[in-house]
């Protein structure tokens, strides 16, 4: 009787992280240090083809070509910014695509993941949104994009001096709501035995999501960013709807406990994107001073990356210089964040891919939203 499964059936060893991948190898009887050396050669070796895998028994190969696949998504087109930073669309299984974007820095290479198709939170400044919400994206989906993005750098004499240090889940999509998926890939990104990340150089940003935020702090030990974009709940709720579910107060709470107590030494990153004329003002400075005064924290002001119909515009560099001077007096450590591959809609809240929608967002995109007249 032949174990060869269908194309469908087969599973994809890269929705295993290494606890998963052991216990699928004893599944199909065979011995769990055996996916430890499936892991280097996925990861530490790049290889995605079984017969490459030589310290492997035939057998073996021939058996996990026969009832599992190393599935990756399709390249569907590369961009170079003229600043170094490189933007894939990632296709996948089903006609949706996702986007990844690399940027180099003088000693970092920072990966900005996706981990959903689309999002379904609806901030009102982010194209992705725009975009509505299709699925999540698998750990597969997720990892492949490191493993992918790793492969192509090195490919393209352009890039291949580049190395990836940072991962960012910043991407396409609303990371903590696609949890178990999400934490299986950043296993891989920190395992030694794949991409060995410092658990301090990978980043999970969210909008919020109070649940999985404490599940987080107990299940992987990674350093996280919120997006605030606001001090008071009123604006907030018109950037980032998901407040009025988890309003600011909430939020905090939830924080503090993310920092904890001892020796752990941990911070949150607080991003906010400066929109002009909308929270970008000197009262906006001061009450974010109120709010995060004494909390271990860095505040990222991220300049507004403009797309079509957003109804808003960037903060004047004045502004952005005028708002960090009130947080630096008082003493809250704050950055200004260097826009980086605008001239190829790679960088933040430019994301969009291609998405199904089966959330009807085009229709709420019919009223007006904050910002806009119709």
């Amino acid at each position: 009787m032949s174990v060869t499964a269908t194309k469908t059936d087969r599973v994809n060893l890269l929705d295993y992280d290494r606890a998963g991948l052991r216990e699928y190898f004893a599944s199909i009887g065979e011995k769990p240090f055996r996916a430890d050396q499936v892991i280097k050669w996925l990861y530490q070796h790049g290889v995605a083809d079984f017969d490459e895998m030589s310290n492997l028994a035939v057998s073996l190969r021939q058996k996990l070509s026969q009832v599992s696949e190393i599935y990756l998504p399709e390249v569907e087109q590369a961009n170079l910014s003229a600043d170094g930073t490189s933007k894939w669309i990632f296709r996948l299984r089903g006609g949706n695509s996702i986007e990844t974007v690399f940027i180099p820095e003088k000693n970092r290479g920072t990966l900005c993941v996706s981990s959903q198709v689309g999002c379904a939170l609806d901030c009102s400044f982010c194209s992705t949104a725009r975009q509505g919400f299709n699925r999540n994206l698998s750990s597969g989906e997720i990892i492949g994009q490191v493993w992918l993005a790793t492969h192509l750098l090195a490919q393209s004499p352009a890039t291949r001096e580049h190395r990836i240090t940072n991962v960012v889940m910043m991407g396409m999509g609303e990371p903590l709501l696609n949890f178990n998926n999400l934490v299986k890939a950043l296993n891989l990104m920190l395992d030694d035995s794949a991409y060995g990340l410092s658990k301090r150089r990978v980043t999970v940003s969210t909008s919020g999501v109070l649940p999985a935020m404490d599940k987080l702090k107990e299940t992987v030990d990674v350093s996280l960013a919120v997006s605030l974009h606001a001090a008071n709940d009123a604006l907030r709720s018109r950037l980032v709807p998901l407040n009025d579910k988890y309003p600011i107060s909430e939020l905090m709470d939830t924080c503090r406990r993310w920092v904890g107590q001892g020796d752990r030494k941990r911070h949150v990153m607080f991003e906010y994107v400066m929109l002009e004329g909308v929270n970008d003002q000197p009262e906006h400075a001061r009450q974010l001073v109120k709010l995060l005064k004494g909390f271990p924290c860095k505040v990222n002001l991220i300049p507004f990356n403009p797309f079509e119909q957003s109804g808003y515009q960037r903060s004047s560099d004045e502004a952005i210089d005028r708002f960090w001077q009130i947080l630096h007096k008082n003493r809250i450590v704050a950055t200004k964040r260097k826009t980086r591959g605008d001239d190829i809609d790679g960088a933040c809240g430019q994301l969009a891919g291609q998405v199904n929608d089966r959330s009807k967002r085009v229709l709420k995109f019919m009223k007006p939203r904050y910002g806009e007249s119709l």
